[in-house]
């Protein structure tokens, strides 16, 4: 793959765009540019026609490398990206498409010169990836990733998780997502370990098959974002459960999105009889902006939990509560700060750091946090090079979530633009989702959206 680039003209720092699921095409797509010193753009494969569009054009990509599946949407936007001077089609379970002119991607390889092709490393702050946001709420960035930031995190992973080569990890996460590609890719390779990979639609179809790709493989490591745990507490049945042996899987991560104490305790008590321990949950931290990880739970250890006064909570205050209180909310630990770092929690209108206990915007200082945003650089000094209003430390990132820390513990208390004020008082919009999600049955989990739209001068609450 190096070989081919580089006849095609690609070398240091040229953009190589890959629009293609968890394939070994893939794979292949983040060794094949390294090589040559290129920089990987993987492509979320459900975005749509537009996004990509605006994604390989704001990175000037200038190869695209797109599984056949995707070539009709490809042909609605070829002509919108005059950047790109090859278009090379993967044949995997779809037929090729005779819409987009360009070779098949093993015609493409197999055209490559013979010999090693190696462009020697210059700096360890050359960049290596950009891995572009979700765009959820804006146009998506993308995060300049570069050798130190990924090898700083992997070091940081492999320390979280204590992996060795005796770990066996597997891997259902879409490989053009930061926890798909860092910690379902890279880490393995990295230490050394043997690595299941599946698609994330053969899970998403059927949760099971997870689960039984753990007992078949004796998996030790593997995880994904809360909404996964839930989906297998639902959906697989006692029957699909015969066989299952979880015993060997003694790291489950859980990250990406809010953590509720309600799935940790709904999956271990769905599947202990099969051998899943509650110690195993691995709640922890991270995001694109600073490679993958930036906090970790205790490995061996039961999830930290802290119960608030959730009214004080929504006002920005710590209040300690039981259990049994009416207003009590359990908020679950993200886990401790990694070696190497800095977190700290910021007032957000004095730039001031807050003492322990007290909600703020977090902010990190890291080898880990990446170079900044691809061609925004207005947006890149804002986010990344912020600054505590006394000097000291930094230069930081800036999250843009809110949290507080207690006993080197961090909690990750809700998304610092998506508060929703009603009637003065704030609220954050995942505890409005649960409510409204608990509401009914007939309402699936985790597709609810609360927001707040201006009416008349007045601020609504919205429920999709």
């Amino acid at each position: 793959l190096a070989g081919a680039l580089q006849q095609e003209q690609i070398g240091k720092g040229d953009r190589v765009g890959f629009l293609v699921p968890n394939i070994p095409a893939m794979f292949e797509g983040h060794y094949g540019p390294l090589k040559i010193g290129a920089v990987l753009v993987a492509i979320n494969i459900r975005l749509s026609a537009r996004e990509i569009s605006y994604i390989l054009n704001h990175s000037g990509a200038k190869v695209l490398v797109f599984d056949s599946e995707y070539a009709e949407i490809i042909n609605q936007i070829k002509d919108e990206l005059p950047n790109i001077t090859k278009f090379v089609q993967v044949v995997d379970t779809f037929p090729k498409s005779d819409l987009v002119e360009g070779p098949e991607y093993e015609e493409f390889l197999n055209a490559a010169p013979a010999g090693e092709h190696r462009v020697p490393l210059e700096s360890e702050s050359d960049p290596i990836a950009i891995n572009y946001t979700s765009g959820t709420t804006a146009r998506p960035k993308g995060v300049m990733l570069s050798h130190q930031n990924i090898m700083h995190n992997l070091t940081l992973i492999s320390r979280g998780f204590e992996t060795t080569r005796t770990t066996i990890g597997l891997s259902w996460l879409p490989a053009y997502h930061d926890m798909g590609l860092v910690g379902g890719i890279l880490n393995p390779m990295y230490t050394g370990c043997p690595d299941v990979l599946m698609s994330p639609m053969a899970f998403l179809q059927k949760p099971v098959r997870w689960l039984k790709a753990v007992t078949r493989y004796g998996v030790t490591i593997s995880g994904g974002p809360n909404f996964a745990y839930d989906l297998c507490t639902r959906k697989v049945t006692d029957e699909e459960m015969e066989g299952l042996d979880l015993s060997s899987w003694d790291l489950a991560y859980n990250g990406a999105e809010p953590i509720r104490a309600t799935t940790l305790q709904g999956f271990s008590e769905r599947f202990a009889k099969v051998g899943f321990r509650p110690e195993a949950f691995y709640p922890c931290y991270g995001m694109a902006e600073t490679t993958l990880i930036i906090t970790g739970s205790d490995r061996h250890k039961l999830p930290v939990m802290q119960t608030v006064d959730i009214d004080s909570l929504q006002d920005h205050r710590v209040v300690p509560v039981s259990p049994d209180d009416s207003n009590a909310h359990v908020l679950v630990s993200c886990g401790r700060i990694l070696p190497d770092e800095e977190v700290v929690v910021v007032d957000t209108h004095t730039n001031k750091q807050l003492p322990a206990g007290r909600v703020g915007e977090i902010w990190v200082s890291s080898p880990s946090v990446g170079q900044g945003y691809w061609n925004d650089s207005e947006v890149t000094e804002q986010t990344f090079r912020a600054k505590l209003s006394d000097g000291e430390g930094g230069p930081y990132l800036r999250t843009g979530d809110l949290g507080f820390i207690k006993d080197n513990e961090v909690f990750v208390t809700g998304r610092l633009k998506d508060l929703i004020i009603i009637r003065g008082v704030n609220r954050y919009p995942q505890d409005v989702e649960l409510t409204v999600e608990q509401s009914s049955k007939r309402l699936q989990p985790g597709a609810v959206g609360a927001f707040a739209v201006d009416v008349e001068g007045r601020e609504r609450l919205v429920i999709v």
